[in-house]
């Protein structure tokens, strides 16, 4: 867009040459904007399905039943991004810059259910999810904390990296086996860009941050007192359709997900004790502390709580 009186800008970009946006350098403005580097960082490493995926690699032997149907049922999980991303606009209308953010975190979220479902249809169609399978896992969120959704969805993303890049070694079809490992690493990019967005909101709103970052990470962390794997799919997030107000719950099997990790890709504690650790480290690093447990992260979400009478822990 040409900004009249700015000779050679572009709105926010200098456009080389006049405005033809062969070339566009991103300019500083008033207020510090994550948005726009981080369009530009995920931009350069984003894959291409159709050049980066070696479809022409796939062998039929080494593809079961059993794994085509997990397969599906990720693909029908990448899907409730949409519903996750009508929450996070809802949710954070008073923040332009995050909500920017949400382009591109749903395209890529919703590459990651078409590019398994591309797989399925092209060999395995039979175990492809249906529109209205899809459409299932659309509902609405109660509204909630965006500080609290922020971190929940940064450890969610954590967690995901983990559990897909144990997928790729569970697997044995090579070509599902590199998928896995593209849409790991997508996973573990987003979990930083949430970061870096943790980092602001504690520069603009400083303990209420804190102590928000700290209680949910207390709780996705405590995967040892829960029944049920830890990430937003798997909790609950609207009373009017509660029990069935999960993800998951929603899905054509509800219980895949815990059958997935225990007895399919066997994520024992030697995985989850990797995404506890590293959301130990990141905490620690974000705090400006050193927490070596749980019981340490725990001891400090009291501390800084006790800084925030008004919120509810």
């Amino acid at each position: 867009m040409f900004v009249p009186g700015l000779d050679g800008i572009c709105h926010g970009f200098v456009a080389m040459p006049q405005c033809g946006f062969s070339k566009l350098t991103i300019l500083s403005v008033g207020v510090h904007m994550l948005y726009p580097e981080v369009f530009g960082t995920l931009e350069k490493l984003r894959w291409n399905m159709a050049k980066d995926v070696p479809w022409d690699s796939f062998d039929p032997t080494l593809l079961t039943d059993e794994q085509a149907a997990t397969i599906k049922m990720n693909a029908i999980t990448e899907w409730s991004a949409l519903p996750a991303t009508e929450m996070f606009l809802r949710d954070n209308r008073h923040d332009s810059d995050f909500s920017a953010f949400m382009s591109v975190w749903f395209y890529e979220e919703q590459k990651h259910a078409l590019v398994l479902m591309e797989y399925l249809r092209r060999f395995r169609p039979d175990m492809a999810p249906t529109e209205e399978e899809l459409h299932q896992v659309r509902f609405e969120f109660d509204p909630a904390p965006p500080l609290d959704t922020l971190m929940l969805h940064f450890c969610g993303e954590m967690r995901l990296t983990q559990w897909y890049r144990r997928a790729a070694q569970w697997h044995t079809e090579p070509v599902i086996k590199h998928i896995y490992g593209l849409l790991s690493g997508d996973e573990a990019r987003h979990g930083g860009v949430y970061f870096r967005y943790m980092q602001q909101a504690i520069e603009r709103q400083g303990d209420e941050a804190r102590a928000a970052f700290a209680k949910v990470g207390v709780l996705m962390t405590s995967s040892g007192r829960s029944s049920k794997p830890l990430h937003p799919t798997n909790l609950h997030v609207s009373a009017a359709f509660f029990p069935n107000d999960t993800v998951q719950s929603r899905m054509p099997d509800p219980d895949w997900l815990e059958h997935w990790l225990d007895n399919q890709i066997q994520f024992d504690p030697s995985w989850e004790a990797k995404v506890v650790n590293t959301i130990l480290i990141k905490l620690s690093n974000l705090f400006g502390q050193s927490f070596e447990s749980i019981k340490d992260l725990n001891r400090y979400r009291k501390q800084v709580a006790s800084a925030v009478p008004t919120a509810a822990f």
